[in-house]
């Protein structure tokens, strides 16, 4: 006699599996759930009693991934925005979880990967840090009134 578990047990087990290697979003189990091919309202109800049980929390894992990046990455509040939209955040709820990173935060950010940046630049004239260290700050997506004053200030202390 075979076993065969219903689609529900195994929806189950695919958002608990994803859910114990990290945190995620009621929006990136879904699209989880929909490349496994699971039935559109088994994901529904399943998502539901997810967040019922508060296994999913989208406030929190918002602004976890966000101050944890903005941390460890020293990524800015751009590139964060388009990380939880990546991850099918709410528009509202990214903007109320940024505007806990203040335009202080972004620059001291951006001043530790200058500093850092600096390091590794020492041979070569202060043009060529410069356009360096400001491509950096682009990449990591400051706007170019922060990238100034990190490099104004991280300049100003590192001659």
């Amino acid at each position: 006699m075979d076993y065969e578990p219903d689609p529900y047990s195994i929806a189950t087990k695919i958002a608990v599996d994803a859910l114990s290697r990290r945190a995620r979003s009621r929006g990136e189990l879904a699209q989880l759930l929909r490349k496994k091919l699971v039935p559109e309202e088994i994901i529904d109800r399943l998502l539901d009693r997810l967040v019922a049980q508060r296994l999913i929390e989208e406030r929190t894992f918002a602004e976890e991934w966000s101050q944890l990046r903005h941390r460890s990455k020293w990524l800015s509040r751009r590139v964060l925005a388009q990380e939880l939209r990546e991850k099918v955040i709410a528009p509202e709820l990214i903007d109320e979880v940024l505007a806990q990173i203040s335009h202080d935060d972004e620059v001291v950010a951006a001043r530790h990967l200058v500093a850092k940046k600096l390091r590794s630049l020492s041979r070569f004239d202060d043009e060529v840090k410069r356009r360096r260290v400001h491509s950096l700050l682009a990449r990591k997506g400051y706007s170019s009134r922060v990238i100034s004053e990190a490099l104004r200030e991280e300049l100003a202390t590192s001659f």
